[in-house]
């Protein structure tokens, strides 16, 4: 597995993809949360490119009739996971993506504030690839460590705008994810 690193924001070993859906965080704001979503374009289809284009407001609205749907909406995270555990960066660690919406965790609202937002290429009826949670888990321990208020503040879109968001869905395994979490952290 490829071994990341964090430089000026920026994660080393991701293909970098800049998103204009960006802005900055609060001059206050500790980054202290990594949220977990799905995405796909057109829902439960993967590969072709879309959610790059749509994170870099580039998408061909006509393509397909589910474009519609969300044509004019600007949206981002600031990282990506493809199924085969590519990883790319649309916004830089430092600024602010706009991935959670109207959020709140463990009182505090507004989560795009001091989050980083993740997005696997999934959806909430179909299992992720096994190369996506070690991508993940790889990214996990290397942004734990970079910025340590993070450390168990691991949560899905559904837990910090429930009845809104239903992402990453019940096929994401957290006891997969956090436990092989805790076996990269102890070796």
């Amino acid at each position: 597995m490829q071994q990341f690193t964090i430089h000026n924001g920026r994660l080393q070993g991701a293909r970098q993809i800049p998103s204009p859906n960006f802005n900055a965080r609060p001059a206050d704001a500790d980054i202290q949360l990594i949220v977990i979503h799905n995405i796909s374009l057109p829902p439960s289809q993967f590969g072709g490119g879309y959610i790059e284009q749509f994170f870099q407001n580039q998408l061909d609205w006509s393509v397909h009739p589910y474009f519609q749907t969300i044509q004019g909406m600007q949206v981002s995270a600031h990282l990506l996971i493809l199924r085969g555990g590519e990883v790319l960066q649309f916004v830089n660690f430092h600024d602010r993506a706009w991935h959670a919406g109207r959020s709140s965790y463990l009182g505090k609202k507004e989560c795009n504030d001091y989050s980083i937002g993740i997005e696997l290429e999934g959806s909430d009826d179909m299992p992720f690839e096994d190369a996506q949670y070690e991508a993940l888990v790889h990214v996990t321990a290397c942004l734990q460590q970079t910025y340590p208020q993070i450390q168990q503040h691991l949560a899905g879109h559904s837990d910090i705008a429930p009845g809104r968001k239903t992402d990453p869905g019940p096929f994401f395994d957290w006891y997969k994810y956090r436990s092989r979490l805790q076996q990269l952290k102890s070796q």
